[in-house]
């Protein structure tokens, strides 16, 4: 089984974000950017697969030059090959068609990413990709098991989960749940060292277009001061005149 996990490069949650360019653009400038958790819970379940089936594991990305570190720890983890389309990942729709030519290139039997980056929350391509690749697609997924081409998977739904039973080729969008949190993996001195030594391929982006852009970016409101009170009476009256919550 040939496994592609598509990543994307996004900052730490613990980081200071601002715009500039009058909110126009994200700035960059001091930001950690790591992996995006839901494709790391992508990744670590395909290692799951490479140890346990003798699955190949591939990553890619499309990035410039500065998502390579984000790549390379994805290579000390456990990923055979790393792939990086040199384009700037600016649309959803640009970006799936660009890792649907990846996929066709490298004629991959599962395509794992997660069902949204914690950046910009779109939650788009892993859809598109399966639309552009005319595969069978599982979003949210939480659970998957593969017995030769059979596939059984558990996917997150309104108010509970649900099975199904499917077939490769197949494109999934995962999340927490695929794997928990616990067996996210750390890369060891090993895998960093091994990870040296792996391929990361850079190639050019197909012509494709980009089917919507950001006009402007806003933070959160600040939060509105605190105000104790000391007695449930006070409490309510607060919430009847001034909150007018009651």
């Amino acid at each position: 089984m040939k496994i592609l996990v598509c990543i994307s490069n996004v900052p730490d949650t613990t980081s200071k974000i601002n715009f500039t360019e009058n909110d126009t653009k994200f700035d960059a400038t001091g930001v950690q950017f790591v992996i995006n958790p839901n494709d790391e819970f992508g990744l670590t379940r395909a290692m799951w697969f490479k140890e346990k089936q003798g699955a190949t594991v591939h990553v890619a990305t499309v990035g410039e030059a500065n998502v390579e570190p984000t790549m390379r720890k994805a290579l000390a983890i456990g990923a055979d090959e790393a792939i990086r389309v040199n384009a700037d990942p600016t649309d959803g729709y640009f970006v799936a068609t660009q890792l649907a030519e990846v996929v066709k290139q490298g004629a991959y039997d599962l395509i794992i990413g997660g069902r949204e980056s914690i950046d910009y929350n779109g939650g788009m391509v892993p859809g598109i990709l399966a639309t552009q690749l005319n595969m069978n697609f599982v979003n949210t997924c939480i659970g998957l098991e593969i017995e030769g081409d059979k596939v059984t998977a558990i996917r997150e739904i309104d108010g509970g989960k649900e099975t199904l039973s499917t077939s490769l080729p197949l494109v999934v969008g995962g999340q927490k749940g695929l794997v928990e949190e616990s067996d996210l993996r750390i890369p060891n001195m090993r895998g960093i060292m091994m990870a040296r030594k792996k391929s990361l391929k850079v190639v050019e982006p197909v012509e494709a277009t980009k089917a919507s852009e950001d006009t402007s970016f806003e933070k959160p409101a600040p939060k509105g001061s605190v105000k104790m009170v000391e007695t449930v009476d006070e409490l309510i009256t607060l919430l009847h005149n001034e909150a007018k919550a009651i």
